[in-house]
């Protein structure tokens, strides 16, 4: 089964975080619709505006197909990443935690 990876900010509340995330998987199966099939979805916590950016900064190196999300309320800010490829870059981060 194939996994959706969406690395969400956790410097946002906890409800900011739950739409960003939303807002990344729409984005995902909008721009690659037979890319995933809705079957495992995980969640992953990024730290911070620069840490989601370096992460997307080392999936452009990689050549790791991703989609972003930019949130239009926070001056388009990237708020959330989603991808299916499992890499070392996703295996290394925490669950995203409610807290």
């Amino acid at each position: 089964m194939k996994k959706l990876f969406v690395l969400v900010r956790t410097d946002l509340n906890p409800a900011y975080r739950a739409v960003q995330a939303g807002h990344a998987v729409a984005e995902f199966v909008l721009n690659r619709p037979n890319a995933w099939s809705n079957e495992i979805l995980v969640y992953l916590g990024v730290k911070s505006l620069f840490s989601l950016e370096v992460i997307k900064d080392k999936f452009e190196k990689q050549q790791i197909d991703y989609v972003e999300f930019r949130e239009p309320d926070l001056e388009n800010q990237l708020t959330a990443i989603a991808t299916v490829n499992e890499n070392k870059i996703v295996t290394n981060l925490n669950l995203l935690k409610d807290t």
